[in-house]
């Protein structure tokens, strides 16, 4: 996303990458005994709400419940936690923006790889649930992972881009902004299905590509299925939010060491 980007060699953005990421994931779990086994047991914790809330309360008709949730709350999270994170992924840097020569986009960047790295480790509890329902994972994850990761990789990072230096100029959305994520999680098929949306309000979902990245999990995981056309679709999503949010960076770069 930076105009001078080119002048830095690829292996010298994996270093600084791996040694930004390294540095989050200290921070993160300083003092934690537990670790990273957070990041499973908070989805975790509210599934159970969900299930006791939708399943067992309310009586969603939906099988295999349990599930169905958690192949939609993982990937969730993995957006959210790097959309909120953005927020502060400029700030929390200050110091190393001021004293280290190295492209500023990596930053929000690593946050997000983070979030990815986070969601790899639910996959094994994924398989768990599968398996304990009597189900089991598809051949096509092998490509079907990695092909919907990176169009959630490339609008988060889009995202987390113009988050993170709009933030710096507008505190409010501190505010604001885990607001709009909370209103967009019941705005996104999760604890629901598609399904269940009244035909008129159908459209809802082909302008949010967020429903279509869960939907695209969910039948990943549970059917084994990868419907390509929507694929296409959220692809190109994702590069109209990252050359949004490349925008925005390379508007306001120059002003970030007077703001921070």
């Amino acid at each position: 996303p930076e105009i001078n980007e080119m002048k830095y060699s690829p292996g010298y953005l994996v270093d600084i990458i791996s040694v930004l990421t390294e540095k989050e994931l200290k921070v993160r779990y300083k003092s934690s005994f537990l670790g990273y086994l957070w990041s499973v047991a908070n989805p975790l914790l509210f599934a159970l709400i969900y299930y006791f809330i939708f399943k067992l309360v309310m009586r969603v008709q939906i099988p295999d419940y349990t599930v169905f949730l958690i192949t939609g709350l993982f990937p969730w999270q993995w957006f959210a936690s790097s959309v909120n994170n953005a927020l502060f992924s400029f700030i929390s840097n200050a110091q190393v923006i001021k004293k280290t020569v190295f492209p500023r986009s990596i930053i929000p960047f690593c946050n997000v790889f983070m979030e990815f790295l986070h969601f790899l480790c639910t996959l094994p509890v994924i398989v768990a649930f599968l398996l304990f329902y009597g189900m089991s994972p598809s051949i096509s994850w092998l490509w079907g992972v990695p092909l919907i990761g990176l169009a959630q990789m490339i609008l988060t990072f889009g995202l987390s881009l113009a988050i993170s230096s709009l933030n710096l100029f507008f505190r409010d959305l501190e505010r604001f902004i885990p607001l709009g994520i909370m209103l967009m999680f019941y705005c996104t098929p999760i604890l629901y299905s598609a399904d269940l949306i009244p035909e008129k309000y159908q459209w809802l979902l082909t302008i949010n590509p967020v429903s279509e990245l869960m939907l695209a999990w969910r039948d990943l995981f549970m059917k084994g299925i990868i419907h390509y056309p929507d694929i296409a679709q959220m692809y190109l999503w994702a590069i109209l939010v990252l050359m949004a949010g490349s925008y925005i960076f390379n508007k306001l770069k120059f002003r970030f060491a007077e703001i921070l």
